[in-house]
């Protein structure tokens, strides 16, 4: 009898704890799925137009080295096989990301002027386009809003399709700046960060007046009331010979 009862309340403390173990599963389970639901809707959430544009390719990182043993690799089974072609397109993808990390523009696939002016201008916010050389294309934007690094993402998306863009540097101005500030232009390479240019691409001054030289004046002209009339007569004035004087490559 008194094994029994023993029996009886192993049993029962067993079960009781298989119990309380299957509870703490499903509050687990609930919360996890109360997780994922929460991921879910803030991945279906909209975003700022900040973080929804698309964004050109980045060059100048370091090389990844899983993705090159899987080159290598892939190009080792290419060659035991006898297939040229994948060895080919093997070595054309491994040389195509060691160039890329360097910094190093692709000189078969340069981008095409004319069809970059055009399609530069199709980009919401864009005024007016021109090459200033080889490598840089000037904007005249409409607003001040639209002399961002957004747009430049824009316009190098744009000419994405026509050629490799890290050979090409974008450089916008406000049509609409009321200050010297504003008048100031930002420039970039498309598939790098500020201030970075491409192997063997200048570090062209676009600007008239340097930042530095800017800033002086500024300090010292603090009360001076800038003249708009004749800062937008001067823009427009040079992007005619921009234009006017752009060589056909």
């Amino acid at each position: 009898m008194d094994e029994q009862k023993e029996g009886a309340g192993t049993m029962g403390l067993d079960g009781y704890r298989y119990a309380a173990a299957i509870t703490a599963s499903g509050v687990l389970a609930g919360r996890m799925l109360a997780i994922g639901l929460s991921l879910m809707i803030a991945a279906c959430a909209p975003r700022d137009a900040e973080t929804t544009g698309e964004r050109p390719p980045r060059a100048g990182e370091p090389l990844n080295p899983l993705r090159t043993a899987a080159q290598v690799a892939s190009i080792r089974s290419s060659a035991l096989l006898g297939d040229r072609d994948g060895v080919q397109a093997g070595m054309e993808a491994l040389n195509d990301d060691f160039r890329r990390s360097i910094r190093l523009a692709d000189v078969s696939r340069p981008v095409d002027r004319e069809a970059a002016r055009a399609a530069a201008r199709e980009v919401p916010g864009v005024r007016s386009v021109a090459w200033i050389d080889r490598e840089n294309i000037f904007a005249i934007v409409s607003h001040d809003a639209a002399r961002s690094h957004d747009t430049i993402d824009a316009i190098c998306v744009a000419l994405d399709p026509l050629g490799d863009t890290l050979g090409v540097v974008v450089n916008l101005q406000s049509g609409a700046a009321t200050t010297g500030d504003a008048l100031e232009i930002l420039s970039r390479n498309c598939q790098l960060e500020p201030g970075e240019r491409a192997m063997f691409q200048r570090n062209r001054q676009v600007d008239v007046i340097a930042p530095e030289l800017r800033a002086l004046h500024k300090r010292n002209n603090a009360s001076a009331e800038p003249d708009l009339h004749a800062l937008r007569r001067r823009q427009a004035e040079a992007m005619k010979v921009i234009e006017d004087t752009t060589p056909t490559f």
